[in-house]
C-alpha cells in the first residue's frame, strides 16, 4: 500500500478499498513492492502529475512501474527489461490488469531499435549503479526537453557517482529520498 493511493497485490488478495488497484503474480521478476526501491519508486510517482505523459520504465521487472504511470493516467508507456523471465512477467501482469493494448513492452535493453527516436517525458529506472552510469547518456537522449529522470536500485555510498555521472549527461537533481 503506498499511502492509501495506489495498492500491489497478488492476484489471491483481496482488492483494495480505497486507492487504484495493481496486481502482480509474484512469480522471479523484481518489482512486488516488497523491497523499498520499488515502494520508493511508486511513492515518486505520485508527485508527478502523469496526466497524457510519455513513460518508459527501463529495466521492468513485473511492469509495476508501468502499470502504476499507466493507472495514474500516463498516455504512451514502455516497458522493457534484459531478462526473458520479466519480460514474460511483464505480459502476464499486463494482461492480469487489462493493460496488455495500452503499454508497450519488449525484451532488450535501452539502445533497443524500437527505442531509436523516441523522446518521453518521465523515465524509471529502478536497477543497479553499474546499469545506470553506463546508460545514463542513453537516458539524457530518450528524455524529452523538461522531462523527468527517476532512480532508484542503488546503495546512498552509490549517489555521489550517479548524480554526477546524471549531471554531466545534461541532468540537474531537483529531489533525493532516502
Amino acid at each position: 500500500d503506498v499511502e492509501g493511493k495506489l495498492c500491489m497485490r497478488a492476484p489471491f488478495h483481496d482488492p483494495p478499498k480505497t486507492g487504484l488497484d495493481i496486481i502482480i503474480q509474484p512469480e522471479m521478476s523484481f518489482g512486488t513492492g516488497h523491497h523499498p526501491t520499488t515502494w520508493q519508486m511508486m511513492r515518486a510517482l505520485l508527485d508527478i502529475p502523469m496526466d497524457g505523459r510519455s513513460v518508459l520504465d527501463v529495466g521492468c521487472g513485473t511492469g509495476v512501474l508501468a502499470i502504476a504511470a499507466k493507472k495514474l493516467g500516463a498516455g504512451h508507456v514502455v516497458a522493457f527489461d534484459i531478462d526473458e523471465w520479466s519480460y514474460k512477467n511483464t505480459l502476464a501482469n499486463l494482461e492480469r490488469n487489462d493493460l496488455s493494448a495500452d503499454i508497450e513492452s519488449f525484451q532488450g535493453t535501452v539502445f533497443h531499435a524500437q527505442l531509436s527516436q523516441k523522446k518521453f517525458d518521465v523515465i524509471l529506472a529502478n536497477i543497479n549503479r553499474n546499469i545506470l552510469i553506463a546508460e545514463m547518456e542513453e537516458y539524457a537522449s530518450k528524455c524529452s526537453e523538461m522531462g523527468q529522470l527517476l532512480l532508484s536500485g542503488f546503495y546512498r555510498r552509490d549517489c555521489g557517482e550517479i548524480i554526477a555521472k546524471a549531471e554531466s549527461s545534461g541532468f540537474t537533481l531537483t529531489k533525493e529520498v532516502s
